[in-house]
């Protein structure tokens, strides 16, 4: 990856935001913060960009890059397509962080227009706030769910239940996107690919038996195309920024603007799930209360009960990755078992039912 010099980049804001713009501070995001507990793997280092032009107030901004990877990023123009992506539909989903610009890196690591490219970037808005896995690290050691709490899991699932609503009529990307679920770097497939060979009880036949039975869910799936929604895409904890209150934005829709509510709603429940696994070993306390009032209220406001019986492949999706020895490499084998039980029950039943969450995994 390119290194970022501060020559370089004090070229690229007078170009961008105007010659009497001077660039004040710089540094990677992931370095001021914390919450690492669990995750410790991703796809970029974000660097926050302090600037000012003159007469106006400082700015700040985010420059995001992507590394190479073994998730379909193998190649410069995976990398370039998804950057160019972003910057498309980021725009396009209510609530979501404004893409200012996208321009690429030359060999000499100079910042500019795509003409010359060799690898891109993505400039988007800053914006203030605390990614939402810092309540659910919280929670897991809480008593209750505060009023708070509460309010904030009614907005994630009112905010999911409203972008739904958005349909489209394309039976062929409807079927795409759930090839894409199984045959993606970044999904079913690329996953299985990155977990070892053996790695406790988790072997090469299980691993196989998973994408077996999620092949089959895209069989079982691909006809309902009247489904087709507007959709984040990655809703995860870690992509939703909370500031006071309820107020919150989402960050990094990734993979594709339109796909299966499914996607949407499993991506945030199966974290309930998993920051009460990692402390008690069972779906307990205030984010037992919460995973089902998160699914009560997206149920009552999007009308779609079919969604139960859509969860399953993206329920292994979701799964694998948080039983993943590359992205939670700390988790026990324990807590690893009872991820891949709760994957295969999912996969085994014809509908979901939050009421019974626990027996999946039992």
């Amino acid at each position: 990856m390119p290194v970022l010099k501060k020559a370089a980049l004090e070229a690229y804001v007078k170009a961008r935001f105007g010659s009497t713009t001077a660039l004040l501070a710089y540094g990677p995001i992931g370095k001021e913060t914390k919450g690492a507990r669990y995750k410790q793997y991703g796809y970029g280092a974000p660097v926050r960009l302090t600037f000012r032009a003159k007469g106006e107030k400082p700015r700040q901004v985010v420059l995001g890059t992507m590394s190479p990877g073994p998730f379909g990023h193998e190649h410069p123009a995976d990398r370039a397509q998804a950057m160019l992506w972003d910057y498309d539909c980021y725009g396009r989903l209510p609530g979501h962080i404004a893409a200012l610009d996208v321009g690429a890196f030359t060999s000499r690591g100079e910042l500019m227009s795509v003409a010359a490219a060799k690898e891109f970037f993505l400039l988007t808005q800053w914006s203030e706030g605390d990614t939402y896995h810092k309540d659910l690290e919280r929670l897991a050691e809480a008593a209750r769910p505060a009023a708070l709490d509460r309010k904030r899991t009614v907005a994630l699932a009112d905010y999911l239940a409203t972008i739904h609503r958005v349909k489209r009529k394309d039976p062929s990307l409807y079927r795409r996107r759930l090839r894409e679920l199984l045959g993606h770097g970044e999904c079913i497939m690329g996953l299985t690919d990155s977990y070892p060979n053996r790695f406790g009880f988790i072997t090469e036949d299980l691993l196989q038996r998973i994408e077996v039975s999620c092949n089959a869910w895209r069989w079982r799936l691909r006809g309902k195309h009247a489904r087709l929604s507007q959709v984040h895409g990655d809703f995860h904890p870690w992509n939703v920024l909370f500031r006071r209150g309820i107020d919150f934005s989402v960050l990094d829709r990734s993979r594709g603007e339109w796909g299966e509510p499914a996607d949407d709603v499993t991506s945030m429940s199966i974290n309930y799930l998993f920051f009460s696994l990692c402390r008690h070993g069972t779906l307990k306390g205030p984010l037992e209360v919460l995973f089902h009032s998160f699914w009560d209220r997206y149920l009552s406001r999007s009308h779609d009960q079919d969604v139960l019986a859509a969860t399953a492949p993206f329920f292994a999706f979701r799964g694998l990755v948080l039983a993943s020895p590359l992205w939670y490499p700390k988790l026990s084998l324990s807590i690893r078992r009872k991820i891949f039980r709760f994957i295969e029950n999912v996969l085994a039943a014809e509908r979901f039912d939050p009421a019974d969450v626990n027996r999946y995994y039992e």
